[in-house]
């Protein structure tokens, strides 16, 4: 008898520890959160975490039972090879969701295993469009892509900046190519003129031959498609070979840090960048209060993307809830049709998971910091 009892505790114990285990939702995040760009992956890594705790302070229940909701953070270096290393990691510890990678270089790698495995996939932060063309049901994104991101970028250098004559420079990588490729296109489209095409790398340091290069086209803007790690040193050097040009990017240069980079050469008004989203009007009240929240949580500034993957994370729950199930193939079509309001706006995929109607935001700097120039479509 008394071993029969045993037995029952046993099972009991063994279906109790099931039931925990299938209470808690894990959502798995990626980026580079070392290295040169570390600050830009960490943003997101915040992001991310915010979120996450406040959907376990407000309580979640899934399915009519209540659920935890967990982070699993991994850092991929900013690297290819890596990426898909930490994704493979994150699909053998089961994650229900992931949000990331942080870089089109990552993301479009990764998400071919989060696809082989059914994950769905929210990048807060990636805009090359090769990630959601691979005809893959599991991959969305809640910002701009380069194509949009192109357009608005090389409206605003022919009619905001007045430039005619535009050397362009990309890292090599696939963020940096496809930014590149989308502004160059743009700007011919409405008469302006390459008349230098350079390429660098994301880890390069010296960038004289591509600046002496440069200057003789006699430029009136240079547009890097890159990371400000790399923009910065380079702003520096070019005020140095007294190439004193402005300098236009996306969401790679939208960061503070490109002031300290270049070595505090940079002038107030030499450098354009564009996030690749952005909010206006009464939307705005909701940004600036994350934006108040995640500086009283983390002590630091927003960089760019951190309310992305909030958007994500949310946006990822909300559908779990729906579809009473966080089980991946259960809230997968949800998540597709899901039309919601987050704090960067309203988030709804179209069919290939780009963010329907994304908003362009258009910064300067002055004083080192970033201000808003124009919000666009």
């Amino acid at each position: 008898m008394n071993k029969q009892v045993a037995m029952m505790g046993a099972v009991a114990a063994f279906a109790a520890g099931a039931a925990g285990a299938q209470e808690v939702v894990k959502i798995g995040h990626a980026a580079a959160v070392t290295g040169p760009v570390a600050y830009f992956g960490k943003d997101t890594e915040n992001g991310a975490r915010m979120a996450i705790e406040a959907l376990n302070a407000r309580g979640v229940s899934i399915g009519g039972k209540k659920v935890t909701f967990q982070l699993l953070a991994e850092d991929d270096g900013g690297d290819p090879k890596q990426a898909t290393s930490v994704a493979q990691k994150l699909v053998d510890a089961r994650i229900h969701g992931m949000v990331g990678h942080e870089t089109s270089g990552t993301t479009i790698p990764a998400s071919k295993i989060y696809h082989a495995a059914g994950i769905p996939q929210i990048s807060p932060s990636s805009t090359s469009p090769k990630y959601t063309q691979q005809g893959f049901n599991t991959t969305f994104r809640v910002v701009a892509n380069d194509v949009q991101l192109g357009q608005a970028l090389g409206r605003h250098a022919i009619k905001g900046m007045q430039a005619k004559r535009v050397a362009v420079v990309d890292d090599r990588t696939a963020y940096g190519q496809g930014l590149v490729t989308e502004f160059a296109r743009s700007l011919q489209q409405q008469g302006g003129k390459v008349v230098a095409r350079e390429f660098t790398h994301d880890k390069a340091t010296d960038f004289s031959a591509i600046i002496t290069r440069i200057r003789a086209g006699k430029p009136d803007l240079v547009f890097f498609g890159g990371m400000s790690a790399t923009a910065g040193p380079m702003l520096r050097q070019m005020k140095q070979l007294g190439m004193n040009v402005r300098m236009m990017g996306g969401d790679g240069i939208c960061s503070d840090e490109i002031f300290k980079l270049s070595g505090g050469t940079m002038e107030d008004g030499q450098v354009v960048c564009a996030e690749a989203g952005g909010v206006q009007g009464e939307a705005k009240a909701g940004m600036d209060k994350f934006r108040a929240d995640y500086k009283k949580r983390f002590g630091i500034d927003v960089q760019i993307n951190a309310p992305y993957a909030y958007d994500a994370v949310m946006t990822m729950a909300e559908a779990m809830v729906k579809a009473g199930s966080s089980a991946p193939a259960k809230y997968l079509p949800v998540l597709a049709r899901i039309q919601t309001k987050g704090v960067t706006g309203p988030v709804a995929f179209d069919a290939k998971g780009d963010i329907r109607d994304g908003t362009i935001t258009l910064y300067g700097f002055k004083g080192g910091k970033r201000s808003v120039l124009t919000v666009t479509k």
